[in-house]
């Protein structure tokens, strides 16, 4: 199958599950055409089976926000046409799902069908917003196919566009064989300088937006360090970076906080770790949190949207208030301080993650795309 996809291709869930979609697809065979501004975060080497078509912006006067939506439809309608693509399918619903609708119509629908995956803040924040509200139902509407990544997530679209058409649940996915727990050589992984013998490593890994709540996470970490000597690795690079580091340095954690900026291959990090935190506001699945459940890490999470769908309270993680930084801080301890407990949950963890292994997910997309074309 000849496939297109587009996605956002910064640092972030959807773009990372974009990523990963097209290289499993592109190992089974398919031919992947990656469409947008940028190349996908995660392709980052050459990959048999995979193009990637770059959406030219016209710089003009005229325009003090040049129209992407619109390039980015004109080149889906070349690559469609040049490609002779069989199936088109775009990650966040705005504006990717709009651009498609008008590259079906400059084509032909007779040629091209598309499939939407809708992944969160696309329609809890940006589409429910009065500015965008009318245009995301109308995509999510005229969409030849639609995915949420949670039952969560599915049931908020249905109320908040008060969408009747069918929708179906495919689950975000992880490469178990490839996310695993790996032995570290600390010559070869620069940020091991920064742990010590002894030390407990949380991690948190994100695009720093404030919705993550990245700086409950220090202030829990402030109370953990007290009692259990550790290292906290934040991964990632956003808006919420320069206020986190200014906390920092205010609760005088300069020694046992370490920023590591932007790293493609998290599994170094996730393999260093003893306990992964995401008390995020909100989660529509929460894919980082099942990368280190893959990696043996527990997670401590939210009580709320998609992530409970992931890790099991109790069972390979809690799950919390996200504001109740006591909560936070003594569902860590708990684990960080009993091996015998950090060990039973790391190895639930790992069964957890291989519920999401690709080669359970993936197949569901091929058979989803299927289904949209015979329909």
């Amino acid at each position: 199958m000849r496939i297109g996809i587009t996605c956002y291709p910064t640092y972030g869930g959807s773009g990372a599950v974009a990523a990963e979609l097209g290289i499993e697809l592109a190992k089974m065979g398919h031919i992947v055409h990656f469409i947008s501004y940028g190349l996908p975060f995660r392709i980052n080497s050459f990959f048999k089976n995979i193009y990637f078509h770059e959406v030219e912006m016209l710089e003009y006067p005229l325009f003090k926000y040049p129209p992407y939506s619109l390039s980015l439809s004109v080149k889906m309608a070349e690559v469609i046409e040049a490609e002779k693509l069989d199936i088109l399918h775009v990650h966040y619903a705005m504006p990717h799902a709009a651009s498609a609708y008008l590259a079906q119509k400059m084509v032909g629908e007779d040629k091209i069908k598309f499939v939407t995956t809708l992944h969160g803040t696309d329609i809890t924040l940006v589409g429910s917003h009065s500015s965008f509200y009318k245009i995301t139902k109308f995509s999510i509407e005229n969409s030849n196919g639609i995915t949420c990544v949670s039952n969560y997530l599915k049931k908020s679209t249905e109320e908040i566009f008060k969408i009747k058409k069918d929708m179906r649940v495919i689950y975000n996915f992880v490469n178990t064989e490839r996310y695993r727990k790996e032995c570290l050589d600390r010559e070869n992984v620069d940020f091991l300088k920064h742990i010590k013998k002894g030390d407990k490593v949380i991690s948190h890994i994100s695009n720093f937006r404030p919705v993550k709540r990245i700086q409950n996470i220090i202030k829990a970490f402030c109370k953990i360090s007290r009692e259990v000597q550790s290292k906290l690795l934040l991964v990632g690079e956003g808006p919420e970076a320069a206020r986190c580091k200014i906390m920092v340095e205010k609760l005088k954690l300069e020694d046992k906080v370490v920023f590591l900026g932007r790293y493609d291959n998290i599994i170094p990090v996730l393999s260093a770790s003893d306990l992964y935190m995401l008390p995020s506001k909100s989660e529509s699945f929460g894919l980082s949190a099942l990368e280190a459940l893959s990696c043996s890490v527990p997670v401590i999470g939210i009580n709320a949207g998609g992530l409970p769908e992931v890790v099991i309270d109790g069972q390979c993680g809690y799950l919390c208030d996200p504001d109740d930084i006591k909560s936070l801080a003594n569902r860590a301890l708990k684990i960080l301080s009993s091996e015998e407990l950090a060990k039973k949950m790391g190895q639930e963890a790992r069964k957890r993650a291989k519920l999401f292994d690709s080669s359970i997910i993936v197949p569901q997309y091929m058979n989803y795309y299927n289904e949209v074309l015979n329909n």
